[in-house]
């Protein structure tokens, strides 16, 4: 609820500032234009990406994952990473952090394995490995559509930095969980699912989006059509799943208060006070200039404003890039810093799974900076 109050803020001071003349209609139709696909997209595929953990998608994954791993902890992790990083790239963030979390972290449990490394590396990738392709973030979506950028034409520019986004939360876990990385398990028998129809059809479903993500499609469509295939399987199968609540009303409605108030600070001029620590330039240093500020913006604030206000001062796909990569993978120290960790937290206490924020903290303040370096450098060099 914390989250529609806020939400609910930001959409009321917004709605003065109009009535104000602080920010003109004008301004809020081209906004409109901009934010109502996207938000549309993240409505359809929170959607797809609920009811196709209520087929049972994800679980039979992540048990299939436990069967190959043939009772290596370090082959359950490794596989563990590469499902992490194929949903968040594909799927988005949100997907990795809220569904994938709490599944791949019981099975480490009922493997009677430390939860830790996989509850990082979920959160962790979740974050950092969102640097690939526009539906991987939001933000992502947000640069695309300026950018206007195909997503092949946005990963040619971003592969470099999402290779590094992957490897360095991972290597940093290796160096530091090899012990508990390096256990053995039995495990547990795979449960059946519930209705094999609908793991079917939820599994084709996410098996045609991928492709259908990435061909250039406004995503908005092929994810509505997806998720109107499941409601329509669940419909008649399982309809006392279909609640108001697979809609992400709370969501919508903190971004679209968001976006009402970045608009109204940019046009009273607030946010170019940004523009002289942000630089301007796209030399390795300047980029890397333009990817600290961010990330030191979307720990104090969120990922999500640090890119709208910072966005005027991306004026190149490069410096766009590096903007990215700040506010995505430099959100890993504070709870805020992404939605997606603090639902990614809200999951696991659910689960009786404990991380201090002091420690998370501090395992984020040696991750993060390296990240953020290195993938600016690779995208200095590569992009």
């Amino acid at each position: 609820m914390r989250i529609a109050v806020v939400g609910s803020v930001l959409v009321a001071l917004g709605i003065i500032a109009v009535a104000g003349g602080v920010l003109p209609i004008e301004a809020v139709g081209a906004l409109a234009a901009r934010s109502a696909p996207i938000l549309g997209f993240v409505v359809a595929m929170t959607i797809v990406a609920e009811l196709a953990a209520e087929a049972g998608v994800f679980r039979s994954i992540a048990q299939q994952l436990a069967r190959f791993a043939r009772g290596r902890a370090m082959a359950l992790w490794l596989l563990v990473v590469a499902l992490a990083t194929a949903s968040t790239v594909f799927l988005s963030l949100d997907t990795t952090a809220v569904l994938l979390t709490p599944v791949v972290v019981s099975v480490a449990a009922h493997a009677r394995i430390s939860p830790i490394p996989f509850a990082l590396t979920t959160v962790w990738l979740a974050n950092t490995a969102s640097l690939l392709l526009p539906v991987s973030n939001l933000t992502n979506l947000l640069a695309a559509e300026r950018l206007g950028a195909h997503p092949v034409e946005f990963a040619a520019v971003m592969w470099a930095p999402a290779v590094v986004g992957v490897l360095v939360p991972v290597a940093f876990l290796l160096a530091t969980r090899w012990r508990q990385l390096g256990a053995r398990f039995e495990p547990d028998e795979a449960v059946p699912a519930e209705d094999r129809v609908l793991l079917v059809i939820g599994s084709a479903v996410l098996v045609l989006l991928v492709p259908l993500l990435v061909s250039g499609i406004e995503v908005w469509i092929p994810a509505t059509a997806g998720a109107a295939v499941l409601f329509v399987a669940f419909l008649v199968r399982r309809p006392s799943v279909l609640r108001p609540a697979l809609v992400p009303w709370q969501l919508v409605v903190f971004v679209a208060g968001l976006f009402l108030v970045m608009e109204t600070a940019h046009e009273l001029r607030l946010t170019e006070v940004l523009a002289s620590i942000a630089g301007e330039g796209e030399d390795p240093l300047e980029l890397l200039r333009l990817a600290g500020v961010a990330a030191v913006s979307a720990n104090a604030f969120d990922n999500l404003p640090a890119y709208l206000a910072l966005e005027p001062f991306a004026s190149s796909p490069l410096r766009t890039a590096a903007l990215l990569i700040g506010v995505n993978a430099g959100a890993l120290v504070t709870p805020w810093a992404s939605l997606a960790t603090l639902l990614w937290h809200h999951r696991l206490v659910s689960m009786g799974v404990q991380i201090s924020w002091p420690k998370f903290a501090a395992l984020g303040l040696a991750v993060a900076p390296v990240t953020v370096a290195g993938a600016v450098f690779a995208l200095a060099a590569l992009g």
